[in-house]
């Protein structure tokens, strides 16, 4: 651990009050002059340090950053955030930075978080509003061993971690839009986006990107009439470093727990938040569609429909219009 880290590290255990020059500079190993600069760099990343010539520093606040180092204080995983975690300002995408990283072989349990997306994008390459420093754009890279087909379930295990993350923080109604979507109300104010790198016939890696809309205030049209964000919805502010910290313990125990006892706990999850079995829906795909009664979802989580035909449909992805 650098100095500058120590440094915080120190502040932070005598948060509100004072620490002396003397004893940061005697406990770094370093001048006073060299304490006053890593002040001022923590400062410029938006720590609150006040100072003062007799008492010395005392840390008032903690930038709304999602720098790793936050992330790690106090999360309690295994493999997720615990290694690897590539941390940007801005990024086209956080999951095709993860995918560039998994090909070259970053190990399972890497993160790619940024404040900002400039191509962000979500399911059938819909663009994904990423306004800096008011969501959560994250993707995590796993190795898995499934077949492609498994895949979906981490998409439906991801969904249900952000869901169970939100409804512990917010305590309102939160529902999955099947496959990937969470809605508060009618409104979208996140979605999961997974793919994966195929090597012969099995998985070789698997990114899972979440982008959770959380304080941002407005949104440009026509987004107004479909997104929402946890803003919006409890009209406050809510700090991101726990909802991450929330999330990736989630997740990683649902994943966990899905690679040892299988997939029946996720459905039992989505049946909580987005059970629309029995109802006539239409469901869009990029190059067609189709019409049925949902009759639930089989074991690899695809949607199964009952056609007006009295066939039965087997759905991998799609938006899901209800039909009444």
């Amino acid at each position: 651990m650098g100095r500058k880290l120590r440094l915080l590290d120190m502040l932070k255990a005598e948060k509100g009050r004072w620490v002396s020059g003397e004893a940061l500079s005697t406990a770094l190993c370093v001048s006073r002059t060299a304490v006053w600069k890593h002040i001022t760099t923590l400062r410029s990343e938006g720590y609150e340090i006040e100072a003062s010539p007799r008492r010395g520093y005392r840390l008032m606040g903690e930038p709304d950053a999602l720098f790793p180092r936050e992330i790690r204080a106090g999360l309690c995983t295994r493999r997720l955030g615990q290694g690897i975690v590539v941390y940007r300002e801005v990024l086209e995408s956080t999951n095709d930075r993860a995918k560039a990283l998994a090909a070259e072989g970053a190990p399972e349990g890497t993160l790619v978080i940024s404040e900002s997306q400039t191509s962000g994008r979500g399911r059938m390459g819909r663009a994904w509003f990423s306004p800096r420093g008011e969501g959560i754009y994250l993707s995590m890279i796993l190795r898995p061993r499934l077949s492609f087909e498994e895949i979906p379930k981490l998409n439906l295990l991801a969904a249900v971690a952000a869901a169970d993350t939100l409804a512990d923080v917010l305590g309102l109604e939160v529902r999955i839009k099947w496959p990937n979507d969470l809605l508060i109300g009618a409104k979208k104010v996140a979605g999961i986006l997974t793919e994966a790198g195929m090597e012969m016939d099995a998985v070789d890696f698997a990114v899972i990107g979440l982008g959770l809309n959380v304080n941002t205030r407005e949104f440009p049209e026509p987004l107004k009439q479909t997104a929402t964000s946890l803003f919006l919805c409890a009209r406050r502010k809510f700090p991101r470093v726990p909802l991450v910290r929330n999330f990736l313990e989630r997740f990683e125990k649902g994943y966990l727990d899905f690679l040892d006892k299988g997939f029946g706990p996720v459905l039992e999850g989505w049946k909580r938040y987005g059970d629309i079995t029995g109802q006539w829906v239409e469901v869009r795909m990029l190059d067609r569609k189709c019409r049925g009664r949902v009759l639930g979802l089989d074991a690899d989580g695809f949607l199964l429909l009952r056609t007006p035909g009295g066939g039965t449909q087997r759905v991998l992805s799609g938006d899901v219009i209800l039909k009444g």
